[in-house]
């Protein structure tokens, strides 16, 4: 997989991420209001949390891919998940101890320590089937192709899930994976579970708060990648969850990313900006930010008004969204009610 993120991130994005990676000195001087998704805490945030009970999986099965293929799986002793997104579904199915390796998206604290089967977001064949998986999850933005047609014609099994793209694919997700790997009631109960801790979030959302315009910037200080989110960036569906409106889809920008102008940023009109935190970290905090042309010169560049959330989690649309939509919440709208 080559997405962040949450990516839930959709192939433009997971391009840049190919070709960039994370750097640069925090801003310790920042006025911006940072956290990851979570809340208790980094030792909260960082973790996922399983089903207790998920049940034993029911194998042989077969299903089909998002690529068209039929996958029969045999046995789902050992794992191999190409993404975060994926890695986090597993895990939280209570299925973690039969993952073998993980994908560099995949951060929270139980997958830490496992083997690293890709490179700048690139799989490794070799590394998979070193592993000697009994299947291996990935992405339809998982690549290269010629890594994952070597590990089919290997014999191993590779179902490959459509990706994340808002908040009406978390269960959907969750319930193919689950039947993937022999455990549907499992995948319905966590499914369940998730939708309605999403619910609940939605609930708590200040019921006569002003709608802020939020504008998703995707950036890669390193590379000088500067990107501001449109239709289809992923973030959208997440922004009106949170009562907010997504200002680059609003101001008519209908690719999924367009490179940041001072034009773009004008027009979007944002009252606040959405970022990964590497990405904040990798521009040199707020500070930096608001050196990036047009900026300044929106109303949350004026007040540095910046919401963060961990790029492992932000749009990966899975078990863990609830906690990235309170978190955006709490940003936005701090204790008001």
């Amino acid at each position: 997989m080559r997405t962040r993120l949450a990516g839930a991130l959709l192939s433009a994005l997971a391009l840049t991420l190919a070709l960039t990676g994370c750097g640069g000195p925090a801003d310790p001087a920042s006025t911006a209001v940072t956290t990851t998704a979570g809340a208790d805490g980094p030792d909260a945030t960082d973790r996922v949390e399983p089903l207790a009970s998920p049940g034993t999986p029911r194998l042989p099965v077969t299903v089909r891919s998002s690529d068209g293929r039929r996958t029969t799986v045999e046995k789902a002793d050992r794992i191999v998940p190409l993404s975060g997104g994926l890695s986090e579904i597993v895990f939280t199915l209570g299925l973690g101890d039969r993952v073998v390796a993980r994908d560099i998206t995949a951060t929270f604290a139980q997958a830490r320590k496992l083997p690293l089967v890709t490179r700048n977001h690139d799989v490794s064949a070799e590394g998979v089937l070193s592993l000697r998986p009994d299947l291996v999850l990935a992405e339809t933005t998982t690549g290269p192709d010629e890594a994952v047609r070597q590990i089919r014609d290997a014999g191993v099994p590779v179902l490959v899930v459509a990706p994340a793209r808002g908040l009406a694919d978390v269960g959907p997700r969750i319930r193919t994976v689950a039947d993937a790997l022999g455990v549907p009631a499992a995948g319905k109960r966590l499914a369940q579970r998730s939708q309605d801790r999403i619910a609940a979030v939605r609930k708590a959302v200040p019921p006569h708060a002003d709608h802020p315009r939020v504008a998703f910037l995707y950036l890669r200080g390193s590379a000088s990648v500067y990107l501001i989110g449109g239709r289809g960036s992923g973030a959208t569906s997440l922004l009106e969850a949170a009562g907010a409106v997504d200002a680059g889809a609003a101001s008519g920008l209908d690719k999924d990313f367009t490179p940041i102008t001072t034009e773009a940023l004008v027009r979007a009109a944002p009252d606040a900006i959405l970022v990964m935190s590497k990405g904040l970290e990798s521009v040199g905090g707020t500070d930096g930010l608001v050196k990036i042309p047009g900026v300044a010169q929106t109303p949350a560049g004026m007040e540095r008004r910046v919401v963060s959330v961990e790029d492992g989690v932000l749009l990966n649309y899975g078990p863990r969204t609830d906690q990235v939509l309170r978190s955006l919440v709490r940003q936005l709208y701090g204790d008001a009610r």
